[in-house]
């Protein structure tokens, strides 16, 4: 089977999935004041409520973990409707392997890349200079993507470069020319200081690649980018696509940031899909929790409840039937008193809270709303890694069909980064 019909077929059964299990995705947890889907699954809803509030953040932290407690109560509900499309073994492939794993069909698979790490080595001095004002996680991403980036001696076009950490230390590492592309002029003011100090062959452009005259990719290039944002990667993609460019690794990130309301499926299986994604939907492969210290995550718990008890009071004041966001708030007033709170919120948000006699009662709604909001989150979260699986397949499969043969591979571990895949293209 090819990497391409694989890749496709692939595409479009985690479509099927997602489409046929959306009501436990695509819903706003704040905008519930019940389980969205407790009737039609009423094995899971219980299952989810005999879950100790103490231990929903440590589930919530191993996806393989979060599968294995809530995928049996979730199999039976579809069984009893008979909606059961897969084997629980077949569900929770899906549900829990990760990308390269879905992605690649073993027997054949791409020449793109070696999946083996190239050595680029630098001088002690030199490393010291070049990761100097750089974030430990930030330049073990830096290196390890430039690792995995086939060594194919093309000139390379740096996408959405910053200083251009990435480019300079290609350049270098390589000696290769690297022209890198960054719209605030003086990030390129000082990745162009840098460059000339060490004689390297980079050079900058001040553009937004959304408003160009001409497209900036040459056919004999190499273009990467390091966690290109939402449209920004797609737009990469795109003038790729148009100039045939022979080669492009690249990380997407932050799916979410587009500037439609919804997205834009790019492949033809992936414009088949029986749902669209907002904004909102397109955040859910980014909600991985993370373990904060007790005291930090007690507040988080507040700050949620306070919203959530305000937005009831709201609606009980204004007759307004939907969640109604706040403004930003500072740590020191979760510190105060929760009237306090809910008469600045009303302030904020111009409603007349004054006819409400008693307002710490909508304090105990929003305890029992946030803890209603962690159980739709947790459901939803089963779902993030298939999620990034469907954008990232989407992604393979629209280069595969402008002629580009397609790998993806994770280039460093997810405790450097969960937005850890890399897609290599490489013109047929």
């Amino acid at each position: 089977m090819s990497i391409c019909s694989a890749n496709t077929l692939k595409l479009a059964q985690i479509s099927e999935c997602l489409s046929s299990l959306k009501a436990l995705w695509q819903v706003k947890a704040f905008e519930c004041e019940v389980l969205p889907w407790q009737q039609a699954f009423p094995k899971l809803a219980k299952t989810v409520w005999q879950i100790d509030d103490a231990d929903i953040e440590t589930l919530d932290l191993e996806q393989q973990n979060l599968v294995n407690y809530l995928l049996p109560s979730l199999i039976e509900d579809l069984s009893s409707n008979s909606c059961l499309k897969w084997s629980e073994q077949e569900l929770a492939a899906l549900l829990t392997e990760g990308i390269t794993a879905s992605c690649i069909d073993n027997t054949n698979q791409s020449e793109t890349s070696s999946h083996q790490p190239i050595d680029l080595q630098l001088t002690e001095t030199e490393l010291s200079h070049f990761s100097a004002h750089i974030k430990g996680r930030k330049w073990q991403q830096i290196t390890q993507f430039a690792a995995h980036v086939p060594n194919d001696r093309l000139p390379i076009v740096e996408w959405c470069a910053g200083k251009g950490h990435l480019g300079r230390y290609l350049a270098k590492s390589r000696n290769l020319p690297v022209t890198s592309l960054e719209w605030q002029q003086n990030l390129c003011d000082q990745g162009h200081e840098f460059a000339q100090h060490w004689q390297l062959q980079q050079q900058f452009r001040c553009t937004d690649v959304f408003k160009l005259s001409e497209n900036p990719l040459k056919a004999e290039q190499h273009a990467i980018a390091l966690h290109a944002c939402g449209d920004l990667h797609v737009r990469l993609i795109d003038l790729a696509v148009q100039s045939s460019t022979q080669a492009i690794s690249f990380s997407p990130c932050c799916y979410h940031l587009i500037e439609a309301q919804q997205y834009q499926p790019l492949s033809d299986v992936a414009k088949q899909a029986g749902f669209t994604l907002s904004r909102h939907d397109l955040q859910l492969p980014l909600q991985q929790s993370v373990i904060a210290n007790e005291r930090l995550l007690t507040l988080r718990h507040q700050e949620v409840a306070w919203r959530l008890g305000f937005d009831s009071l709201q609606r009980a004041a204004s007759g307004n039937k939907c969640y109604l966001p706040i403004p930003s708030i500072k740590r020191s007033q979760l510190s105060g008193r929760f009237v306090d709170f809910c008469h600045w919120a009303a302030v904020q948000k111009q409603v007349d809270i004054t006819a409400v006699a008693d307002i710490e009662h909508y304090l105990e709604i929003g305890k029992q709303r946030q803890r209603l909001t962690q159980r739709i989150d947790l459901v939803a979260h089963l779902f993030r890694r298939v999620l990034e699986q469907w954008l990232i397949l989407d992604r393979m499969c629209f280069l595969e069909q402008h002629n580009y043969q397609v790998d993806v591979l994770e280039f460093c571990s997810n405790s450097i980064t969960p937005r850890n895949s890399l897609i290599q293209a490489k013109k047929r």
